[in-house]
């Protein structure tokens, strides 16, 4: 009876300690991040910077951050939050998407590989460029397929991630996984872009890949808002500048630059492997190239 006695007191006064202790260290909440967090996706995928959907939520209300940053959500997701903020935000803002900046198919292979199947293994190879010339190209492996959380990048026949825009929304993901950094987050409505990465010099780049970057500068040249240049060798966009007019495009010898205003409404091709379809980069393919 004693111990019983005992406990129940113990027990009381434990309670009592917790309940204090609750409301002593209570974290008040801001009931404006609450609203934020009750419109965002929930997709928790970091893209805008923050520690998942509810440190955006508290980085708006607390800190003032964009309110368009939410790239699952897009504008529509941004619209909602500056109505609980009682702003106004730019409805037409162009949402980023990935691209992959290599022509990946055109790169002459060196050596056969059949080590760990991931880019991030072959990029460690002891020939330094894996089984490719080019030591800043894309190995293929498909990284950037399985860190996509939104099932926007399927690997395409040439063994180079093709992305579906209508999916992706801007995360980068895609961009932390890839050894190379060959992939970007870029405007959607901005149409040129320079697909090659590789920085050796002219003679050597020619060598390498049809159509790497030369620095010939034809392009800095021929741009009349004078939107991209050529340091260390490789083209490079402002994006605040262009206009995608093209001209660069025409001008590149190597086909470097690229205009996708129209190729970006392209279908797939049926042999382009689809992770909705439960396949994954490697099946269906030799372990060696």
């Amino acid at each position: 009876m004693t111990a019983l006695i005992v406990m129940a007191v113990l027990g009381a006064l434990l309670a009592l300690a917790l309940a204090v202790a609750s409301k002593r260290f209570a974290v008040e909440t801001n009931p404006l991040a609450g609203q934020i967090g009750s419109v965002l996706p929930g997709a928790n995928c970091g893209g805008c910077g923050y520690a998942g959907c509810a440190g955006y939520a508290e980085a708006v209300a607390l800190k003032g951050a964009d309110p368009t940053l939410c790239a699952p959500g897009g504008v529509k997701v941004g619209m909602a939050i500056a109505k609980i903020l009682g702003i106004e935000i730019d409805g037409a803002k162009a949402r980023p998407v990935s691209l992959c900046h290599c022509q990946h198919k055109h790169v002459k292979t060196v050596a056969i590989y059949s080590g760990i199947q991931t880019c991030r293994g072959a990029s460690l190879f002891g020939l330094g460029g894996g089984w490719l010339d080019c030591r800043y190209g894309c190995l293929g492996y498909g990284d950037c397929f399985n860190a996509c959380p939104f099932r926007a990048i399927r690997m395409g026949p040439d063994k180079r991630p093709m992305v579906d825009e209508t999916r992706c929304t801007g995360c980068k993901k895609c961009v932390i996984a890839c050894p190379r950094s060959l992939m970007a987050v870029e405007p959607v409505d901005k149409y040129v872009h320079v697909l090659c990465h590789n920085r050796d010099k002219g003679p050597m780049a020619n060598k390498i890949c049809v159509h790497a970057c030369i620095s010939c500068k034809r392009c800095e040249k021929v741009c009349p808002v004078q939107a991209i240049a050529v340091p260390n060798n490789l083209a490079e966009i402002d994006y605040a500048k262009c206009v995608s007019c093209g001209k660069c495009v025409d001008a590149c010898p190597h086909k470097v630059l690229v205009n996708l205003r129209e190729t970006r409404r392209e279908e797939w091709p049926d042999d382009a492997i689809s992770v909705i379809e439960g396949e994954t980069p490697t099946e269906g393919r030799s372990a060696n190239y």
